[in-house]
């Protein structure tokens, strides 16, 4: 296709892709024999909106057999919601080991709190597990390290939940970045900005469920590896506000949209990275120890910049990536809007002026694109695809997620050498 794609042929192949991502339609029906059997591991509200997705995406795929939380109030939900979706009620277990130890079970996902992430999937592949672990890959950089030692070698099919690469609009931006439609591009302004009251989920404060206790919350089991505690139903259940189980802004969003960027643009590791931010709102009655208010320059080696900013107190401008190229600006918003403009200042090439503004939009975007990632898991695991967020991938997004962190920790600037795997500051 010539570089000057028209508005037309672009839209149609917008609308035949949202058509592919939209359903299972696009293999034929598996037998029975041939669905992977999946443990859940667990079952709070990611987890079962990763089960939703995957009965709504991939049903003839897909057979959960098991599930594992340390809460039995999400415990039964999540049976629940299997019995109901997948027609058998699966085995319920409160100790993940228990599923890894099931040999029927040929694949897990984890979506457990960050802090979890890395003993869990060591341990899924020493059990021989194929592998969708939610993003970040780890809760430290030491973590990740780890976890690359091991999964750089192993056979098992590994899937960090990175889904915007498997969104209909960014690989639509990755296209037409690659066709030359923006130019070279060297700035990316990417940003998050919600709002919430003090008690609403956009502030992490999620609903404590008014039946939990210490005797059906299993907080030995939740803490894992972070310092010993007595038994706390905020961090149990509010565990994104806390510096040992969660990087806040910086692994929760922020690395969502510096990852996609790196996907669309064919980036890898950064060079550099500073940071700065603080609780700017939340500071009244609140024992919040992430940031609400953040802000990261990111460089890479290639003369690339990504200007990073998140604040959860105006949700005015929404959430997005700009790709500003020297001829156009290609935005994706809020992950179901696509937007090109041409470049227009005085004295502009011909051929960038004759481009004309387009914008797409796809309902339930996000959702078809989870169902389209646990897809592509599943058909990797069947030797069809190869994964498009594999474990390479998540490094490279937890690297810049965590350094962001160290440099807002420390106050400096943190510098990242490729071929070493340190940091250094500035």
């Amino acid at each position: 296709m010539s570089q000057e794609l028209s508005r037309r042929s672009m839209l149609s192949k917008t609308a035949k892709a949202a058509a592919l991502a939209a359903g299972p339609a696009i293999l034929p029906a598996l037998g029975a024999s041939d669905r992977v059997t999946v443990g859940v591991i667990g079952t709070g509200g990611r987890g079962r909106y990763l089960t939703e997705r995957a009965y709504a995406g991939v049903p003839s795929q897909i057979n959960i057999a098991a599930i594992c939380d340390t809460f039995t109030g999400n415990l039964n939900r999540g049976k629940d919601l299997v019995a109901t979706k997948g027609g058998k009620a699966p085995a319920t277990y409160a100790d993940y080991r228990q599923v890894l130890a099931d040999k029927s079970i040929d694949a897990v996902v984890i979506a457990t709190p960050e802090h979890l992430h890395h003993r869990m999937l060591l341990d899924a592949l020493a059990a021989g597990k194929h592998v969708y672990v939610e993003k970040p890959l780890s809760h430290t950089f030491e973590e990740a390290q780890d976890i690359m030692k091991v999964a750089r070698t192993s056979k098992s099919v590994i899937q960090v939940g990175t889904q915007n690469r498997s969104n209909t609009l960014y690989n639509m931006a990755k296209t037409m970045i690659e066709q030359g439609m923006i130019g070279g591009c060297h700035y990316t302004r990417a940003f998050w900005y919600r709002n919430a009251l003090p008690d609403g989920s956009g502030a992490w404060r999620y609903a404590i469920p008014a039946d939990a206790t210490a005797e059906n919350a299993d907080f030995t089991k939740f803490l894992g590896p972070a310092p010993k505690r007595d038994f706390n139903k905020a961090r149990y259940f509010q565990w994104r506000l806390y510096w040992d189980y969660s990087s806040g802004i910086a692994t929760d969003l922020m690395v969502h949209q510096t990852d996609v960027t790196a996907y669309v643009l064919g980036k890898g590791f950064p060079s550099s990275i500073m940071t700065s931010g603080g609780k700017n709102r939340w500071t009244v009655n609140d024992d919040r120890e992430v940031p609400d208010t953040w802000s990261c320059l990111i460089d890479y080696d290639d003369k690339f910049h990504v200007n990073y900013s998140c604040y959860l107190g105006n949700s005015h401008f929404g959430y997005g990536e700009q790709f500003c190229g020297n001829e156009g600006t290609i935005e994706v918003i809020n992950r179901d809007t696509l937007n090109f403009y041409p470049e227009a200042y005085n004295g502009v090439p011909a051929h960038v002026k004759a481009r004309k503004a387009m914008s797409v939009t796809i309902p339930f975007c996000d959702n078809m694109a989870v169902e389209a990632h646990i897809r592509n898991w599943l058909n990797s695991i069947a030797g069809k695809e190869k994964p498009i967020a594999p474990v390479q991938a998540g490094y490279e997004a937890v690297v810049l997620g965590l350094l962001s962190v160290v440099s807002y920790r420390q106050g400096k600037k943190v510098l990242y050498d490729t071929k070493t795997d340190k940091y250094t500051f500035a």
